[in-house]
């Protein structure tokens, strides 16, 4: 686990979710381990989901595809669980470091409970659980409609925007992925390459892709360029009196030429044209 988290400030606020929606919330780590959840028990539906080990497999697999989604598009992302039921998870980021993830699931959104057993006994027709029980299990459950979905979702984000601010989630200061973060936040303008930030940290190659893939979802490279790019931008509406060729030098770009290429493959549109866009605005 590349971060630490306060578990009993954590609790407080998923007891808070939990008095304002009635929907059960889920802490996990950036492995998709399980850390701490509210209530503790799940649903019975899911229990009797989780009770076989394919049921067990699919919410795994299902979460995990669901988090990355999120973590690609920063923001709470909601669907449709392997079972039948709504989900929505929203990434947890400590700075630009992704911590974990928020998840919130088992809700029945469904028009009525016989539409939705329908729907969701086609869904678990190849789970060895028995379809009595399920069906007694889903019929239980109480109905949410689309506007209540979003309206959680919308808490879940500003849950996990109070969590990164009051800094219920840090980066563990002895990890590797701490000293990657400081190290890149510290060096993207110069001319780094994967042997010498390797050297820097003393990394091999295969665990410094890693980190990056486990913290920000691309590989060193992408990283560095994202760096570049964000402090361009902040350049270009500060320091009006910077041509592009001095803000492409000042983010590691010594050639104005290429310094364009890549801002207007990032961002869409070359840099000038982009800082008399923010200057209208």
């Amino acid at each position: 686990m590349i971060s630490v988290f306060d578990l009993e400030e954590l609790l407080n606020v998923l007891k808070d979710f939990y008095r304002i929606t009635r929907i059960r919330i889920a802490v996990f780590d950036e492995q998709f381990r399980e850390l701490i959840a509210y209530p503790e028990t799940r649903p019975a539906f899911c229990q009797l989901i989780r009770s076989c080990e394919a049921g067990r497999r699919a919410c795994a697999g299902c979460d995990q595809n669901a988090g990355r989604i999120a973590s690609k598009q920063r923001s709470a992302y909601v669907y449709r669980c392997h079972a039948g039921l709504t989900e929505a998870i929203m990434p947890l980021y400590v700075g630009d470091v992704l911590a974990g993830y928020l998840l919130f699931g088992h809700i029945f959104s469904y028009g009525s409970h016989d539409a939705g057993w329908e729907v969701i006994r086609h869904f678990c027709k190849d789970y060895p659980v028995d379809a009595d029980e399920l069906e007694a299990a889903c019929r239980a459950m109480p109905r949410r409609d689309a506007d209540y979905i979003k309206s959680a979702a919308r808490i879940l984000h500003a849950t996990a925007s109070y969590l990164a601010l009051e800094r219920v989630a840090v980066l563990r200061e002895d990890s590797a992925a701490a000293r990657l973060d400081e190290y890149l936040s510290g060096h993207f303008t110069e001319a780094l390459d994967t042997k010498s930030i390797c050297q820097a940290l003393d990394l091999g190659r295969t665990r410094l892709f890693q980190l990056c893939r486990q913290m920000y979802g691309v590989g060193p490279a992408e990283r560095i360029r994202a760096l570049r790019i964000g402090r361009a931008k902040e350049l270009l509406v500060q320091q009006q009196e910077m041509t592009v060729a001095e803000v492409g030098a000042a983010c590691g770009y010594t050639d104005v030429s290429y310094f364009i290429a890549v801002f207007v493959k990032e961002v869409g549109v070359p840099p000038g044209r982009w800082r008399r866009g923010m200057g209208e605005r």
